[in-house]
């Protein structure tokens, strides 16, 4: 083989070997919440050098025409529909400057139009990570359908940006051998690999699912992370047992799956998943 072919296969497997993130994605509302959303979307994007794509999604004309169509007058329909457009367009505006008060350099502007949420799903499904903050994932705010759609219909895997976050800190990452955690522990890898310590929580005993979690530990040992086992205590309640042993590892992200199932178009989280997005600390990455 050519020293030119093997250089190639050496890249081959560099490539292989390490994962990254191209793109950013940040759902804006035109509302006070825009600003730290975009800021959040930056401190994870330029360790990797991706792009940030910030997608203003308002309220869709098309889900109110509905209830507006048979019970309305003709002009005060026409007249509702234009405060709606109005009021669409002054959210634009908004998220757009909050956006740009933010300057970053690989950076992509995107505003919705009916159908919003086919488009929001369409600029998810080409985005590595979606960010979000907290009150649109504890189902509060203009996002919050949103938050559920992201999580839930498109399963992207979603980062809950708390105060301070940041990256290249230490990481924790709850496991228990299911498909969600074990999914959510594979999609973090480009930020475990610039952790500066990662953490396995583990509770085998609490947990019908027999599972060993030096099985994760090895398969991150295979990609060049290396990673410390913190077995947490039998418990029915996993959740404050998870934060306690992030917070004593000094995690400032805690990598998790999102429980849940979908129920008449709306996303019912379990217990566990509540209490984590409940919680001030640390930041969430999260993949159903």
């Amino acid at each position: 083989m050519s020293s030119d072919a093997v250089g190639r296969t050496d890249l081959a497997c560099k490539r292989d070997m390490h994962m990254s993130w191209a793109r950013i994605m940040t759902p804006l509302s035109g509302g006070e919440g825009d600003k730290a959303a975009v800021a959040a979307g930056v401190r994870l994007a330029e360790p990797f050098g991706a792009e940030l794509t910030g997608v203003y999604t308002p309220a869709d004309v098309a889900d109110v025409m509905p209830w507006m169509g048979e019970g309305f007058l003709g002009g005060v329909q026409t007249s509702a529909l234009e405060s709606l457009k109005e009021a669409a367009a002054a959210g634009e505006k908004h998220a757009r400057a909050a956006f740009e008060a933010t300057p970053y350099a690989k950076s992509r502007f995107v505003s919705l139009q009916t159908p919003v949420w086919a488009g929001l799903s369409a600029e998810s499904r080409l985005s590595d990570v979606v960010v979000f903050t907290n009150a649109p994932a504890r189902g509060r705010g203009p996002l919050a359908e949103a938050f559920q759609q992201m999580v839930a219909d498109e399963q992207r895997p979603v980062l809950i940006a708390r105060e301070n976050f940041k990256v290249g800190g230490p990481v924790a990452v709850a496991w228990d051998g299911g498909k969600e955690a074990s999914r959510a522990a594979r999609l973090a890898m480009p930020l475990l690999e610039k952790a500066s310590k990662v953490v396995i929580l583990a509770a085998p005993k609490a947990s019908s699912r027999a599972f060993d979690p030096t099985r994760l530990q090895s398969y991150y040992a295979a990609r060049g992370i290396e990673s410390e086992i913190d077995t947490l205590p039998d418990t029915g309640d996993a959740a404050p047992v998870l934060l306690y042993a992030a917070g004593k590892a000094g995690a400032e992200i805690l990598v998790a799956g999102a429980f849940g199932h979908p129920r008449l178009q709306e996303f019912i989280f379990g217990g566990t998943t509540r209490s984590l997005l409940a919680a001030d600390q640390p930041t969430l990455f999260l993949s159903h």
